[in-house]
């Protein structure tokens, strides 16, 4: 063959070509084949060759057409065999693409039928020759006509079609899909056949292995430059989506068998991510498929179910983010989504009504923290994305600053509300990405220290906290950077107290692993101890007692205190080496002489050094001797050393003057008290020094103290004690320091008496004084306009005053009892202890710590917390409050209701500081009490909520005038707090709800606030239980027995606005399930014939939607022909009856989208609930108005005798009066839409809805004439006459006459 082969090129390249057609036309078809495949084999002059093929055969004759299909029909098989080299074939199919023009139409016809059957059998596999099959069919498209067929181009059109379309309906194998994919890019397709095509290219993902996936989503992203671009991109992130789900599947359900399992989890996410990369490359070419993109995801934002939202469209999102166009739109959407995700589980969650009706929830924050996770996996594209969301969320929903900067939530509360989940979830994306991925740690850390110094004028916390949390996690990272945080030291003066106060907590276990960066910290704070800024100081002081906190003298843990295992063995010598004892002894000494500085500063400078001494000395206890040195030096320069002098203290010299201002120079009592606690730790430690000189000092104090009168302090009854005076100031300040005293002298007594009868006599001596100095405070206080006085702290410890409430209470030693005596006989002594553990409950509850040693440690402060609350259970339980009798007359609360309040205050603080904690707090009190014997949290729990139903119980079985509003008031708010306890589904829950429902039913007392408490209680409850529609009817009824009707005058109750509230959130649920279900019908369009409804069938949430708001309907049917007052109530109904008929037009609107949508027919249960409205709510409502309109028309009118005042209060009547009746009007605009829709609903649907309605003839609008000039002319009279009286009276001008 190789002869033919060169006679055949060299003939081509001569320029005799009849000579070349002779010898073509010699050689028999067999002959050319061979030619042609011997010299494609070996790749050798195969171009030449079939060039001079083409060369010599003519496209006009008959013969030359024949040769060159059969080159076509040879070729296009070989180059698919595989045989050939890939330079070759590609040559081959070049060649035939430039040719392909001259062939005639029934030769491009035969072509176009050699393709399609070859794609049938599946001879395709390579796919190389099928870049010539558009070039077929274009030809075919552009040949004047088919001979053999019709010479009619429009019927070749046709004819091609016939054919595209009998190729997407074949069977595809799936080695040629991808081929096929990009063939049909170049080929001519109507809209329907482009859908056709896209639809079976993605039903054909799942037939494909998981390596050819990105390569077809790239083919398919640029097919859908042709349309479809919604389709494509749903059907791509949908098979990622149920890939993932999968995977899920089979994680949950380890024991698959190995053969059943499917792809590797990492072979999928490198898939995913190469597929994401591929979908943003053609975004950023293609703008039209990037707005398609995001208006599909807008249109899921919509729905309240997230359900097309998954963890690989979440990444997919966040890349496509980083194109600078879409960045805002993108971070908008997700913003919408999570905070949307948010509140709809918190209304599920809130309701058991909602969790019967839906199935779980998809939780967006969960696919976001899933991202996360999965951009492990070589997500770079996706990482920013992440840092930017977690930075956006902290940024948007982080605490905002309340009144003067002050932060309105605090860092210690559990993430409640949806804003602040979301700001949560910020900081938990931008933690997990700082642990997964190294190349943005450096951002991240620098992002958030830079947030800490620039947000000054707004809370930080969130960033405070995350900064924590990654020096927790990552604390060599750190070190790598620590330059940076050096830097922010450098603007530590600067910043609020508060941020340099969690800045610092936070860093502290750096301190211990990095010698650099703890010198540089010092150099700072003794800067910062000469700042011209009071913060500056205050940051200093703030500083020194977390090194000394954390610096341990003895016993200290080195590294190990350190949060996370150290890998450098560099470190860990230089912790062992450099961090040993004495060097921190020596360390610890030299800052304790930095803040010596600080006891000739501000006042304000002194109280946090004081105040930070009681946790060095509970953290450190071995400075506790250099820390009382400090401490003595200062207290006796306040002490009188002269044993015979009263009083024993010097108050001068505590306070200053700037101008007429007085100020708090030297806050003594702590000075005194932290000093006593000093002395206490070194008795303990059996060391001797300045203990006794310390002892003999406060014995004298305490002698001296007793004998002094108020006179000697000149803080007796005709003191001034004025806070508009200086002398007033500079008495109450005397009063506060004095009253201080007091209290550091006796519980020091208290701790060294051990039991002894002549201290605690000296102790209630002391305490005589102290009582009496606060009465007159508070007596003085009361005779101003407005009480200035507040009860100043105390200072007595949390854990004294827990002893003390304990010993007093619960004490039964014999050995103690004489002693105890003296204390317990005085009964202004135990009442004040109650009120002083009300109080650092109060304060607990309020800032999450208290004052004085163990105030910042949360464990001692818990079990102080428990102690407590045995004992004040106890005294509540234990005796009766009959025997109060006495404190009853007095404006002032009782023991048992102290008591109470301190037990409410400590549930609450439990919840919101402890809430894990409330079972160990419960079961605390119930060893102490030693009656029962549960194991079971919710057992106990409600054995104490059967203890204060009682208590309830007692209090409601007795007479009226025995009644105590306030601690009943109380008992029910400590049943609503323990009731949170209880599991909805458990039998107590149940058993809780039947007693509150027969109390309520059996209670008679006219007390407003137990009422409205009590149904608070009842309407939480049943929420958690059931849909409390059917409870809502009884009120109402039981509401319109108790008023009679509109035409009658009855008596005033206070529960309307209540029920009125609990309308409103069925409302909500109802409004929230009607936009869910008009989402999902929009989206389920295309299924529309399936889900077609019968007259007899209605869907699960519809139907509950119409049940809810038939009941509802009933409901306020009774409150509308109830005799209302004016005001609050009627205004509220009116509001409420304008958002119900609201609601109804929303449904209606829902109605008539089904019937545009689905030609079903309207379910019975709506034509009924339309019917309940047009008979019996609607008639109802328009009396209603023309009895509201009357009433508040009368109350607004009033008396003649009101009238000379009416022109000073005008403005303000008019303004409240317009407030009231615009009710009115927007009601009747409701019912008059709800109609009017209602008839868009009876044309759709053709059932007669209208037959219900009634049209009312009571709105007649015309103006009468005659009625108008008369009462203008009456008021024109009115108002002469007035100003004609002011004028007389005042001579003032006249004001204008108001137009009418």
């Amino acid at each position: 063959m190789k002869a033919e082969m060169d006679k055949i090129v060299s003939l081509s390249l001569g320029e005799n070509t009849a000579e070349l057609q002779k010898y073509l036309s010699s050689l028999t078809n067999d002959q050319l084949i061979s030619v042609i495949t011997n010299s494609a084999l070996k790749g050798k002059k195969v171009g030449t060759t079939i060039k001079g093929i083409f060369k010599g055969s003519p496209p006009n004759s008959t013969e030359g057409s024949n040769r060159r299909l059969l080159v076509y029909e040879h070729c296009i098989p070989l180059c698919e065999s595989g045989e050939l080299q890939t330079e070759v074939a590609a040559d081959i199919i070049g060649l035939l693409m430039l040719e392909t023009h001259t062939l005639s139409g029934s030769s491009l016809a035969q072509l176009a039928s050699l393709f399609v059957d070859a794609i049938k059998v599946g001879k395709m596999g390579s796919g190389k020759s099928l870049e010539l099959f558009p070039t077929v069919l274009t030809a075919l498209a552009a040949c004047e006509a088919l001979a053999y067929v019709i010479l009619s181009k429009i019927k070749c059109i046709k004819y091609i079609n016939i054919i595209t379309s009998g190729n997407i309906c074949k069977v595809w194998d799936p080695q040629c899909v991808i081929h096929l994919t990009t063939m049909f890019r170049d080929v001519p397709l109507s809209s329907d056949e482009l859908q056709f095509l896209v639809e079976k290219v993605l039903r054909m993902f799942t037939k494909l292995d998981l390596q050819e996936i990105p390569p077809l989503v790239y083919q398919l992203l640029l097919l859908s430059a042709k349309g479809c671009k919604k389709q494509v991109l749903d059907g791509i992130i949908n098979y990622f989506k149920e890939q993932d789900v999968q995977q899920e599947e089979e994680q949950k359900h380890g024991d698959l068998d190995l053969e059943v399992q499917s792809i590797p989890q990492d072979q999928l996410r490198h898939v995913e991510g190469t597929a994401i990369l591929h979908i943003v490359f053609a975004v950023r070419l293609d703008h039209e498929l990037g707005r398609e993109f995001l208006k599909s995801f807008k249109v899921i934002h919509r729905i309240t179910s997230y359900v097309d939202l998954c963890p690989f469209s979440v990444a997919l999102l966040l890349s496509v983010a980083r194109i600078q166009r879409y960045e805002e739109q993108v971070f908008d959407l997700l913003k919408g989504a999570i905070i949307k995700s948010f509140k709809d589980e918190q209304l599920q969650q809130g309701s058991k009504f909602l969790q019967d009706l839906l199935t779980g929830h998809c939780s967006v924050a969960q696919m976001i923290l899933d991202t996360v996770k999965n951009s492990v996996f070589g997500w770079d594209h996706v990482t920013q994305g992440l840092v930017q969301l977690g930075f956006f969320l902290l940024d948007t929903f982080g605490p905002k600053p309340g009144p003067f900067g002050k932060s309105t939530e605090g860092s210690a509360t559990v993430a409640r509300t949806p804003t602040q989940q979301a700001c949560k979830l910020g900081g938990q994306v931008l933690l997990q990405s700082f642990k997964m991925h190294e190349p943005i740690r450096g951002e991240i850390l620098e992002q958030v220290l830079n947030r800490l110094v620039t947000k000054t004028a707004s809370p930080v916390n969130h960033y405070l906290d995350l900064f924590s949390d990654i020096v927790v996690s990552a604390p060599m990272i750190l070190l790598e950077s620590s330059s940076k945080v050096t830097e922010t030291f450098d603007h530590m003066s600067y910043l609020p107290l508060a941020t340099v106060q969690g800045l610092l907590k936070a860093v502290q276990p750096l301190l211990k692993i990095s010698m650099s960066l703890k010198d540089a910290l010092i150099l700072v704070l003794r800067k910062a101890m000469f700042s011209s800024q009071l913060d500056g100081r205050k940051s200093a002081v703030t500083g020194f007692l977390l090194l000394l906190k954390n610096f341990k003298v003895l016993g200290s843990l080195a590294s190990s205190q350190c949060s996370q295992a150290i890998s450098s063995s560099q470190i860990q010598v230089d912790v062992h080496s450099r961090y040993n004892s004495a060097a921190n002894e020596a360390f610890c000494l030299e800052i304790l002489s930095s803040l010596r500085r600080c006891l000739g500063q501000q006042a304000d400078v002194r109280l946090m050094l004081y105040e930070g001494f009681y946790d060095v000395l509970r953290r450190n206890s071995q400075l506790a001797s250099s820390i009382m040195q400090t401490l003595f030096s200062q207290l006796r320069r306040y002490y009188e050393p002269e044993q015979d002098l009263l009083p024993p203290v010097k108050l001068e010299p505590c306070i200053t003057a700037h101008g007429d201002q007085i100020y708090l120079q030297e806050p003594l009592v702590l000075c005194l008290h932290c000093s006593t606690f000093a002395a206490v730790l070194i008795y303990e430690e059996e060391e001797e020094g300045y203990q006794s000189d310390l002892q003999a000092i406060l014995e004298s104090m305490t002698r001296r103290m007793i004998k002094s009168e108020l006179e000697d302090f000149e803080l007796d009854k005709s003191a001034e004690f004025s806070l508009g005076s200086s002398v007033g100031v500079k008495n109450n300040i005397y009063a506060v320091l004095v009253m201080g005293v007091y209290e550091v002298l006796m519980e020091y007594n208290f701790v060294k008496a051990n039991y002894s009868k002549s201290c605690f006599e000296e102790l209630i001596e002391l305490f005589s004084r102290y009582h009496k100095l606060s009465e007159i405070l508070k007596e003085k206080s009361g005779k101003g306009r407005v009480p200035s006085h507040k009860t100043p702290r105390s200072l007595l410890s949390m854990g004294f005053t827990s002893t003390l409430v304990t010993v007093l209470f619960r004490d039964t030693t014999q050995s103690r009892e004489e002693a105890l005596s003296v204390l317990r006989s005085n009964g202004e002594f135990v009442r004040y202890t109650v009120s002083v553990v009300v109080q650092k409950i109060q304060q607990l509850e309020e800032t999450g710590h208290t004052d004085g040693p163990d105030g910042q440690s949360t464990d001692r402060t818990f079990r102080f917390l428990c102690d407590m609350t045995s004992v004040l259970m106890w005294r509540y339980t234990n005796i009766p409050s009959v025997v109060e009798e006495a404190g009853k007359k007095e404006k002032r609360s009782s023991l048992s209701q102290l008591c109470l309040e301190g037990l409410l205050r400590i549930f609450t603080t439990c919840q919101q500081r402890y809430p894990d904690k409330m079972a160990q707090l419960l079961s605390a009190m119930e060893s102490a009490e030693g009656d029962a014997e549960q194991d079971n949290g919710t057992e106990i729990n409600y054995f104490y909520i059967r203890q204060f139903q009682r208590a309830l119980f007692t209090q409601l079985t007795g007479a009226e005038e025995d009644f105590n509003s306030k601690e009943a008031q109380l008992l029910v708010s400590i049943l609503s707090v323990l009731s949170r306890q209880l599991k909805p589904s458990s039998q107590q829950f149940v058993q809780m709800i039947t007693w509150t429902v027969k109390i309520c039913k059996e209670t008679s007392f006219e007390d407003a606030a137990f009422s409205k408490g009590l149904l608070s209680l009842l309407f939480n409850l049943h929420v958690l239980y059931k849909s409390p529609v059917s409870l809502l009817l009884e009120l109402c009824q039981d509401i319109h027995s108790q008023l009679g009707d509109i035409d009658q005058v009855h008596k005033n109750n206070c529960y309307q606005l209540l029920v009125l509230s609990q309308v409103d959130r069925v409302l909500d649920e109802v409004d929230w399930l009607i936009a869910r279900k008009k989402s999902q019908t929009a989206s389920d369009k295309l299924g529309s014939g399936e889900a077609t409804q019968t007259a007899g069938q209605q869907d699960a949430v519809e139907k509950a939607v119409t049940v809810q708001l038939g009941t509802l309907l009933t409901a306020l049917n009774e409150l509308v022909q109830t005799a209302l007052l004016p005001g609050t109530c009627t205004i509220t109904l009116l509001r409420e009856l304008s958002r119900t008929y609201t609601i109804l037009t929303t449904l209606v609107k829902y109605y008539i989208q089904v019937c545009t949508s689905q030609h079903g027919a309207l379910p019975t249960r709506f034509e009924k609930l339309v019917k309940l409205s047009g008979t019996h709510l609607t008639p109802q409502c328009y009396s209603f108005i023309t009895y509201a309109q009357v009433r508040l028309g009368s109350v607004n009118c009033g008396d003649d005798k009101k009238k000379k005042r009416r022109n000073e209060v005008n403005t303000a009547g008019s303004a409240k009066l317009l407030r009231e009746t615009k009710a009115i009007p927007n009601l009747i605009f409701s019912i008059e839409q709800y109609e009017k829709y209602l008839i868009t609903l009876t044309k759709k649907s053709k059932v007669n809805l209208m037959q219900y309605m009634k049209l009312s003839t009571s709105r007649d609008f015309r103006i009468n004439a005659a009625t108008l000039d008369a009462a203008l002319q009456e008021q024109d009279a009115s108002q002469e006459t007035t100003e004609s009286q002011d004028t007389e009276e005042t001579q003032e001008p006249k004001q204008k006459k108001r137009k009418q």
